[in-house]
């Protein structure tokens, strides 16, 4: 875990002011751009660095009093929520990129593929 994230657990009262809340959530903000340099360079220690990061900080997240979110942290949690949608993404993609080089080595088709049938008119059967 980061110096920076274990700092700001160390102190791990409940989040009651928005100060505490903005912190937290720039905090969850580093540590999300930190992922996505990560996936970019497929660096899997520091990737799952970032994972335990980001599971620490939405443990103290989960600690916040309703008011202490104020204009501010609506915007930062926006912020932080379209940046998880864009990691989770890539790393999507790159699972899918992985899965398809598998099957192409050894021949075989995907396992856990829908029927195209099925997919291509929104529903599973």
């Amino acid at each position: 875990m980061s110096p920076q994230v274990q700092q700001h657990l160390a102190a791990s009262a409940p989040i009651r002011r928005p100060i505490e809340l903005r912190d937290t959530l720039r905090q969850m903000l580093a540590v999300l751009e930190d992922e996505r340099h990560a996936l970019a360079g497929l660096d899997v220690d520091v990737i799952m660095g970032c994972t335990l990061d980001k599971s620490a900080l939405c443990g103290r997240l989960d600690t916040t009093a309703p008011e202490a979110v104020d204009e501010e942290c609506r915007g930062l949690l926006d912020a932080a929520k379209r940046l998880n949608e864009a990691n989770r993404r890539v790393r999507n993609l790159i699972a899918a990129n992985v899965a398809a080089r598998l099957d192409a080595i050894t021949g075989q088709p995907a396992i856990y593929r829908a029927h195209p049938a099925a997919v291509r008119i929104g529903r599973i059967r």
